[in-house]
C-alpha cells in the first residue's frame, strides 16, 4: 500500500493541535495501561493498522502483557481484565459504533460506577481523538513500520 500523503507534513498545525489533545489526555491522571488499551480497542474496531501497529509498540514498551494485547478483542469473555478497563472498553466502542449505539444512558451509567465526572470527559475525548486518527491514517494510506522476522533475515 502506497501512502497517500503525511498529514504532519501536509497540515502541520492541525497535527500539532491533535498532538496537543493527546498531550492533555495524557496528563489526565488516568493509568496509561488504559489509555492505550482504548487507543487500540478503537483502532481494531476500525482495522486502522497504522494505530494498532503503534498502540500494541507502545503498551509492551510501558509493561502490558502480550497475553492481555491478544486477548483484547475477545476483553468481555476474559477475566485478564478490570472492572475499570471494561468500563473504559465498553464506552470505546459505544462511542466508536455511535451510528449504532448512539451512546445509551447503560452504558454512560456503567462508567460513572468507575469513573469521575473529569475522567470520562478525558475518555471521551481519549476515544473521539483516536477515531479521528484512525480515519486519518486509514484516509491517508499511512503505513506502519514493517519488521522482519529474525528467522527470515537470517
Amino acid at each position: 500500500m502506497t501512502p497517500r500523503m503525511n498529514i504532519f507534513q501536509a497540515a502541520p498545525e492541525g497535527s500539532k493541535a491533535m498532538v496537543a489533545v493527546e498531550a492533555a489526555i495524557g496528563k489526565s491522571g488516568i493509568e496509561h495501561s488504559l489509555l492505550e488499551l482504548v487507543r487500540l480497542r478503537a483502532s481494531q474496531m476500525n482495522g486502522c493498522s497504522y494505530c494498532i501497529y503503534m498502540h500494541v509498540a507502545d503498551a509492551i514498551k510501558n509493561g502490558e502483557s502480550n497475553m492481555r494485547l491478544h486477548m483484547l478483542d475477545g476483553w468481555r469473555e476474559s477475566s485478564l481484565f478490570t472492572d475499570r478497563e471494561r468500563a473504559a472498553l465498553n464506552w470505546t466502542e459505544s462511542l466508536t459504533r455511535i451510528a449504532k449505539t448512539h451512546a445509551p444512558d447503560a452504558d454512560y451509567a456503567l462508567l460513572q460506577s468507575q469513573f469521575n465526572e473529569t475522567e470520562i470527559a478525558y475518555l471521551t475525548l481519549l476515544v473521539g481523538a483516536i477515531n479521528l486518527w484512525n480515519r486519518v491514517q486509514i484516509g491517508l494510506r499511512a503505513a506502519h513500520p514493517v519488521e522482519t522476522p529474525a528467522a527470515v533475515a537470517a
